[in-house]
């Protein structure tokens, strides 16, 4: 018998002061029995940090979601989508390979990955020449302590603040706050 994945909802209010977006977001994410809490919230992470590309890239009119994760492999982390369904945004969170992400920058306007695990420098060494063509490509890494303690805002059920501001995102809930900073590679 399978295990299934493992539900969490989260209430996320995102103040997005270098964008100037204000917004609520009801969210729910599926855990695939694989997934650990710190990746299931670096996915939250990223969503936040580009949860005002709603404004700024669809004008209000698009859907901005969790993909099915490591259930898909065909399926992004978050995904962003116009009203036409033309995805405009495509995010990856982990190590992908380079087919990988080739294959979703065909697929997208934009295209983010955002590593986390502590050998994540040994995989952008090797991978690194292999992606200098993809001009529709940002790859960032978030540092390997704030990715470990963000895991520890993980509930089944949260209630989130994200506030981002001079591409710092501070995530907090009622007891605690993390800063993180995500650096940016490509």
């Amino acid at each position: 018998m399978a295990l299934k994945s493992t539900i969490f909802k989260a209430q996320l209010a995102v103040a997005d002061i270098d964008h100037a977006y204000y917004a609520d977001h009801a969210l729910t994410l599926a855990r695939h029995p694989s997934e650990t809490d710190e990746r299931m919230m670096v996915r939250l992470a990223a969503l936040a940090l580009h949860a005002h590309e709603l404004d700024t890239v669809c004008n209000g009119d698009g859907t901005l979601a969790f993909g099915a994760g490591l259930s898909d492999p065909e399926d992004p982390d978050v995904s962003l989508r116009d009203f036409t369904g033309q995805t405009r945004r495509w995010i990856e969170v982990g190590q992908p390979d380079d087919s990988a992400i080739s294959k979703a920058c065909r697929k997208a306007d934009q295209v983010a990955v955002y590593c986390f695990h502590h050998a994540a420098e040994v995989w952008w060494r090797g991978i690194e020449n292999k992606l200098t063509r993809l001009h529709n490509l940002q790859v960032w890494r978030i540092p390997t302590i704030p990715s470990q303690e963000i895991a520890l805002l993980a509930q089944r059920s949260m209630q989130l603040q994200a506030t981002v501001q001079e591409g710092q995102l501070m995530l907090a809930d009622a007891t605690r706050h993390i800063n993180l900073e995500p650096v940016r590679w490509k």
